[in-house]
């Protein structure tokens, strides 16, 4: 009997994280898990080099940032999972690294991420969090592609 209580579900926003949300929704109401919805601030001056401005990009501060994060994790929760029981994370880091300590901590039973199905070169270059998750993972893992290939109903 497969007894799933804590579903993690990182989440960056976007359409494909939504998708997953759906997913673990389901699978909380389901089984009566607890979900833990996880966001990642990463260092975004790794991805903006100030060689083609010249100057340093205007960051907001990570205090900013993280609370920003924090309001969107409440309002997320209260908007789409108000009827279960949820637990609102961030986390500083790597994305991958945060995801897989994440769930070591919690004592997470499934991961459900979406995937963003980028191509062939970004995949070379950047990787892949949902590949490197699957790979490395304590417990079982879901990727969600995109909503064309999605089995539950609206």
């Amino acid at each position: 009997m497969i007894d799933l209580r804590r579903i993690l579900v990182p989440t960056d926003f976007s359409e494909h994280s939504h998708n997953a949300l759906k997913y673990a929704a389901a699978f909380a109401e389901k089984f009566g898990a607890e979900l833990y919805l996880l966001h990642v601030v990463q260092d975004l001056s790794l991805f903006l080099p100030d060689v083609v401005s010249g100057t340093p990009p205007y960051l907001p501060p990570t205090e900013t940032m993280l609370a920003a994060v924090r309001e969107s994790l409440d309002r997320l929760a209260r908007e789409q999972l108000r009827h279960l029981t949820v637990h609102r994370l961030v986390r500083e880091g790597s994305p991958f690294a945060e995801i897989i300590a994440c769930a070591k901590e919690q004592a997470i039973d499934l991961i459900i991420l979406g995937t963003h199905g980028r191509g062939v070169l970004a995949h070379m270059l950047m990787g892949s969090v949902a590949e490197k998750v699957v790979r490395k993972a304590p417990c079982p893992v879901l990727t969600v592609r995109d909503k064309e290939h999605e089995f539950v109903h609206p």
